[in-house]
């Protein structure tokens, strides 16, 4: 993707979804992947940046097809991080 293609403030607006859900520990998935991932020897900031890519998938369902959040799609994705959840034609991996 084009860097000129991104939203900064909508990139900050994942991130502060990431970290109220860690705060609130609400999932508890998000905050046990963050650990996951630093344990592998991602950065904090990677984790984090790994874990919005999971809440952006439910944001685009949310936003486009209008569904409620699906837990276990966001969890399923969380799990399966650093993979993104799409492969490089677009097409989710998962298929609950």
């Amino acid at each position: 993707m084009d860097p000129s293609d991104t939203n900064p403030e909508l990139g900050k607006t994942i991130l502060e979804v990431v970290e109220n859900q860690v705060r609130d520990n609400d999932p508890p998935e998000t905050g046990q992947t963050i650990e996951r991932l630093r344990a592998e020897g991602y950065t904090a900031a990677e984790a984090r940046r790994l874990v919005a890519t999971a809440v952006t998938v439910e944001l685009f369902h949310i936003m486009r097809d209008r569904e409620m959040f699906n837990r276990k799609r966001f969890v399923w994705n969380l799990a399966h991080l650093p993979r993104e959840p799409w492969d490089q034609q677009g097409k989710e991996f998962y298929e609950g």
